[in-house]
């Protein structure tokens, strides 16, 4: 799973609570929050998680592109890179890839590291972690209700197919089969299975397109440091127009 657009909905919910204590309230008894009523220490140990999710994604947003031109092994390794994959995958194809199969494993891992988080806050809120993914925009709102009709009308399966159907919150999926009482077992397993299947996806794609991929990834890496730079200042300014649109509503 993505971590980078999980920050947005972080720093809305940040700013609501200091609204709420400018009231007079304790910030946990905003209505849009996840829970009800006063926070226990799962509650907060949560919260914290899915907090720092979304800096993990902002930390290593610039990253990406450099660890991509140093190794792709250790792009897979920070946050299971598609085109890691595609570039392993390239490689195979042109006979310098023995490993690829570490290269998979490592990415499929490292893709789903984050998920069980929300499978626990599903368990913990219930429909309340939903709401909160569903708030922060229209269209999160419309792939939202998609993402838990999905779940609801599929259960288990559900979490397999979310890796294959695009524009679908798979963390909505997460937190419905946690509500559900899925078994974390189960869970990581059917996880695993489906990252498994879907990097297998873009290793074959590399493999399939062969050295014309290797080129754009060779671009890519070639100018991976502009790249970084461009992403850091992108994430600067983002961040001050959406401070400024808080403070202006």
């Amino acid at each position: 799973m993505d971590t980078a657009h999980l920050d947005g909905a972080t720093a809305s919910r940040e700013v609501e609570g200091e609204e709420a204590e400018a009231e007079g309230k304790e910030w946990w008894e905003d209505p849009r929050m996840p829970w009800k009523g006063k926070p226990g220490r799962a509650d907060l140990w949560c919260w914290g998680a899915i907090s720092l999710i979304g800096i993990y994604g902002l930390v290593t947003l610039p990253l990406r592109p450099i660890l991509l031109s140093l190794n792709p092994y250790a792009l897979a390794a920070v946050n299971g890179s598609s085109i890691a994959m595609v570039d392993i995958g390239a490689d195979v194809k042109l006979g310098d890839e023995p490993y690829w199969w570490i290269g998979m494993l490592l990415a499929s891992l490292s893709v789903i590291k984050f998920d069980w988080i929300f499978w626990w806050a599903g368990r913990l809120w219930g429909h309340g972690i939903i709401e909160v993914i569903a708030g922060r925009s229209r269209w999160a709102a419309r792939t939202a209700h998609h993402a838990e009709r999905l779940a609801h009308r599929f259960g288990a399966p559900a979490l397999f197919l979310v890796w294959f159907i695009p524009f679908i919150p798979s963390a909505i999926v997460y937190a419905f089969l946690g509500n559900a009482r899925m078994k974390l077992r189960t869970f990581l397993l059917i996880d695993f299975l489906g990252a498994l299947c879907n990097r297998a996806v873009y290793v074959y794609l590399g493999y399939r397109i062969g050295e014309p991929a290797k080129d754009v990834v060779n671009l890519i890496s070639k100018y991976s440091w502009y790249i970084s730079i461009a992403l850091i200042v992108g994430i600067f300014v983002s961040s001050a127009l959406r401070a400024r649109k808080q403070a202006a509503a």
